[in-house]
């Protein structure tokens, strides 16, 4: 009778570990950071750049959306860039103390526009990111096409 005991607690141990057990070893989900957006997020300096992206049917002109967070009492210039060599466009967005500022989703200011970019929807673009004197961030901003009805009115 014991030993019928012992073997029911052992499997039923076994049972725990094995269908439990993983869980020990392996990293929480949860607990990873990611964005929740079709852009991407970055930042340089006190600016916080949100859901980065590109719309664009053509691959050829696009129009660019995010929100960039100034997290700091004081204004600031947020410099944008993309494209090399003589290609390359620089754009700037001032920013006041702590205001944030959406491009194109809210209705309050447009998208900037992309002219020649030259990268075909559904790929990715380096755009260079740089508040004031900070540090730069380079990120691969995704390319998306207008065929998503809340994307549709920013086709250029």
């Amino acid at each position: 009778m014991k030993s019928r005991r012992l073997a029911s607690l052992a499997l039923v141990a076994a049972v725990l570990v094995g269908t439990s057990g993983c869980t020990l070893i392996s990293p929480q989900a949860t607990l990873i950071p990611y964005a929740p957006a079709d852009g991407v997020s970055a930042h340089t300096g006190d600016v916080a750049v949100r859901n980065a992206l590109i719309v664009s049917d053509d691959g050829i002109d696009g129009n660019f959306l995010a929100a960039f967070v100034n997290e700091s009492t004081d204004p600031v210039t947020l410099r944008v860039e993309y494209g090399e060599g003589s290609a390359k466009t620089e754009l700037t967005v001032r920013l006041d103390a702590s205001e944030a500022i959406s491009l194109g989703m809210d209705g309050a200011n447009d998208p900037l526009p992309f002219p020649d970019i030259d990268t075909m929807p559904g790929a990715t673009m380096p755009v260079y990111f740089q508040a004031g004197d900070a540090e730069g961030s380079l990120v691969e901003v995704p390319i998306l096409t207008g065929e998503t009805s809340y994307l549709e009115p920013f086709v250029p």
